[in-house]
């Protein structure tokens, strides 16, 4: 029987978790007993102004591309709402993931081509969808136990952000996977790692269509000549997927009484807005003092938020279970910053400059904009190839609006695009014009376009 305070609408949490950029994901078993994944995330994060239902809308158009046949994605179940927690349900287990595999030693040449190979036609389908992935790295990479790779996460970083990424960030993204995935072969196979970093320079130069072709084209160049999944399913298999049963299953931990956070509800298919009264499946309602679950001690424990309860005799056993969280809770972060650092590495390998802008260039529609004109300024942004962060600010000459923005960039790539949606009613006759201004880094860089308006 599935214990009530370990579950989330139906799934049963593990205590195998981690940290990402987004909150505490968490191996999950579904309701009819696969493997899942359940992703809490960050409150600092899902409660910003927009957000939830930024990632509310991203999760339904990766539903519908599902639906329409699209794969390669790791299907996302349900967001549900609880309380002030907000929940991601996958219907698919989301670990290991290739910088798990990674971690444990290297990968075998064919499958990490097959990794390439079939994460760069997923990113070729999704453009071809029209959408972006937006954060592509070994930790957003799924290995299942038959050796495929899914991705995950995809447009949640960008709906945090409250950005759309161009496809030239996925491409890039890939070819720093590419490259990685080379380095770790170390001097065991040199003719892989060399076509790796062939495709890995296709992909910055003539797109991910041909970086997958020169994989496909030149496998001989792999041990045996082949690219097959069956070392990675090898890997993923051997890989403990859940961790052991919860130590507080034999000393319970003393029972806390959590605020009322209300009924679960879901956020998806509620036609504008992000949550409603609708319930999360039968048996899933109110309660009137909801057991708390074992994501929300970590969070709770590990931000200094615990308020535990302690009762009459037993004073003894609520000291053991706060010893062995802090336990979980210390590994659990060590593990975190071990993983950060890992993936700062691998974005970062070989020594890189700081990042410098050497120029911009604003332009505006030449045409004369009509009423109720929207009209897009572009803004072309070039780098020195560096990764980091550029803010910038948008001004208009005919109101005291305004716009910043950060554009975040990554190694092999120097020209991005940042654009200013400029919408004007009313009946007059003027000359707009919109300034972009770079703040950092410095020095301040300014450029300006003008257009027509007549109404």
């Amino acid at each position: 029987m599935n214990n009530p305070e370990n579950d989330i609408a139906g799934f049963r949490l593990t205590e195998h978790t981690w940290i990402t950029e987004l909150g505490n994901w968490i191996d999950a078993i579904s309701p009819d007993g696969r493997r899942a994944g359940a992703l809490l995330f960050d409150p600092k994060i899902i409660g910003l102004p927009g957000v939830r239902d930024r990632v509310v809308q991203t999760v339904m158009t990766d539903q519908r591309l599902v639906l329409a046949g699209l794969t390669g994605l790791i299907p996302v179940a349900d967001v549900v709402a609880a309380g002030r927690q907000v929940w991601l349900l996958t219907a698919q287990a989301v670990s290991p993931t290739l910088a798990d595999l990674l971690a444990d030693g290297p990968i075998d040449p064919g499958g990490a081509a097959a990794a390439l190979v079939e994460t760069a036609q997923t990113l070729l389908a999704l453009h071809g969808a029209g959408v972006t992935h937006g954060s592509v790295h070994p930790g957003t990479v799924v290995i299942t136990g038959e050796g495929a790779a899914l991705l995950s996460e995809r447009g949640l970083s960008d709906a945090i952000r409250g950005q759309i990424s161009g496809r030239e960030r996925d491409a890039a993204g890939w070819a720093s996977l590419a490259r990685g995935l080379a380095a770790s072969f170390g001097q065991s196979a040199p003719r892989a790692a060399a076509l790796f970093d062939r495709a890995a320079a296709a992909a910055g130069t003539l797109g991910l269509g041909a970086a997958r072709s020169t994989l496909i084209s030149e496998r001989a160049a792999l041990p045996g000549g082949s690219i097959s999944r069956d070392g990675l399913a090898r890997a993923a298999r051997g890989r403990s997927a859940f961790a052991q049963p919860r130590s507080y299953a034999q000393a319970p931990v003393p029972p806390v009484t959590p605020p009322d956070e209300g009924d679960i509800v879901t956020l998806l298919h509620v036609p504008g807005r992000s949550a409603g009264p609708l319930h999360f499946g039968p048996g899933v309602g109110t309660q009137e003092q909801r057991p708390e679950t074992t994501a929300e001690r970590i969070w709770r424990a590990g931000r200094g938020e615990a308020a535990t309860e302690q009762r009459p005799g037993r004073i003894a056993k609520a000291t053991r279970a706060r010893r062995r969280r802090r336990r979980t809770i210390l590994a659990t972060a060590v593990f975190a910053a071990i993983m950060a650092g890992a993936i700062l590495a691998w974005f970062k390998l070989g020594d890189t400059p700081d990042l410098a802008v050497k120029s911009i260039n604003v332009v505006a529609p030449k045409k004369t904009q009509g009423c109720g004109s929207a009209v897009v300024i572009t803004g072309t942004v070039v780098t020195n190839g560096a990764a980091g962060e550029v803010t910038y600010e948008w001004r208009k000459n005919l109101d005291k609006q305004v716009v910043k923005g950060t554009l975040r960039t990554n190694s092999d790539q120097t020209s991005y695009t940042v654009p200013l949606r400029w919408t004007l009613q009313g009946k007059s006759s003027v000359k707009a014009t919109a300034t972009l201004r770079i703040l950092t880094p410095g020095p301040v860089r300014t450029d300006k376009a003008s257009f027509t308006y007549k109404c």
